[in-house]
């Protein structure tokens, strides 16, 4: 607002899973003022007019549907709603989810990440159960935020199977935390936020005397997938049970527009991708792992699979796989195949992390 001199602008000022709108003078000489609803807490986006009198607003929190509203500024209040989504709300309320308990995890040297945990319908705080890490830990999504993800119903139902399932986002992941934040991991993409990973999980068991440390498992889909690879070959002490989901298991085959912008080339960082590629660590596994791949997937080819399949057969480990005939990295296509999914890896978890609360 050039008339008034002020810049409106998104921001995270105390809390990185949740973005408001503030303005500021241009001139340097106020403190932000918060524009979005105090009493909305969560995530935020405003598309504002040229004028700056008007905005498109939308509001998400992990447990509210998106609405879509006008609002006048500055005082961003609401003056025509667009789709409030009530009938989707009353659905989700009445599934009676448990919501997720957003955490700090402090595994040292200043590093303190952001965390959920979702825990069954039932739980009992006198009992010990098993932890299923959600992971995905590359540079170019969040996991942890307070916003609308679709009701968290996978999860519910893992949990209500008798498990506490936990993510946390290492040091690199797409986060308003500073630059050294994002930048650290440059050129290693996978080496350090599987260290992280393995530290912050670990921390959660000592901090939370209801998690199982001996009844860990990991998974992740495409850069979550690779995640749980280097979890699984990296950190066989930690990590019982594995499933991988579409995973890069060598970075000289996933996109380059992607992959250098985070990597540089391998010609120049030879080292670096020898290093963040899990295929090289294949000899470390120890626990149950199951790969899934579709065969026709177009964006982490199908040779990344076959592959690391080689790799582990050289290195003489079990393991297991499901392949999806003519999938793509989605692996929605043909009747039932996400379902088949689904049930595939419940079945995985129920053979191999025992369920359910143990005794302290």
């Amino acid at each position: 607002d050039m008339k008034k001199g002020y810049l409106y602008y998104l921001a995270s000022l105390e809390n990185a899973t949740e973005r408001y709108l503030y303005r500021s003078k241009l001139n340097g000489k106020s403190s932000p003022e918060l524009i979005s609803p105090a009493n909305q807490k969560g995530y935020h986006g405003y598309n504002i007019s040229p004028t700056g009198k008007w905005a498109l607003h939308n509001y998400s929190s992990d447990t509210q549907p998106y609405i879509y509203d006008m609002v006048s500024l500055p005082k961003g209040k609401s003056v025509r709603i667009i789709e409030d989504n009530k009938r989707a709300k009353e659905q989700y309320d009445a599934l009676e989810i448990i919501p997720k308990e957003f955490v700090k995890v402090d595994i040292g040297n200043n590093v303190i990440l952001d965390a959920w945990i979702m825990k069954p319908r039932d739980f009992d705080a006198s009992l010990k159960y098993p932890v299923i890490v959600e992971v995905y830990g590359e540079p170019g999504i969040p996991m942890v935020n307070n916003r609308w993800g679709g009701g968290n119903l996978w999860n519910q139902k893992m949990a209500d199977n008798g498990y506490i399932v936990v993510c946390m986002d290492n040091e690199g992941v797409n986060l308003p935390k500073g630059r050294e934040w994002r930048k650290c991991i440059y050129g290693s993409v996978g080496v350090l936020a599987a260290e992280e990973q393995a530290k912050a999980v670990v921390k959660m068991t000592e901090t939370y005397d209801y998690m199982d440390r001996d009844r860990l498992g990991v998974t992740g889909w495409s850069g979550g997938g690779s995640m749980t690879l280097h979890c699984m070959f990296r950190f066989p002490d930690v990590y019982k049970v594995g499933i991988a989901i579409a995973a890069v298991s060598d970075q000289k085959l996933y996109d380059t527009i992607y992959q250098e912008r985070y990597m540089d080339t391998p010609q120049n960082n030879p080292e670096g991708y020898l290093k963040a590629s899990p295929i090289n660590y294949t000899s470390g596994l120890e626990g149950k792992l199951l790969m899934v791949h579709g065969s026709a997937d177009d964006n982490v080819h199908y040779q990344c699979f076959e592959r690391v399949v080689n790799r582990l057969v050289a290195n003489k480990k079990a393991f297991s796989t499901m392949v999806y005939p003519m999938c793509s990295h989605s692996l929605s296509e043909r009747e039932n195949t996400r379902y088949h999914l689904r049930m595939t890896q419940e079945n995985y978890w129920l053979q191999n992390l025992k369920a359910g609360g143990i005794n302290k």
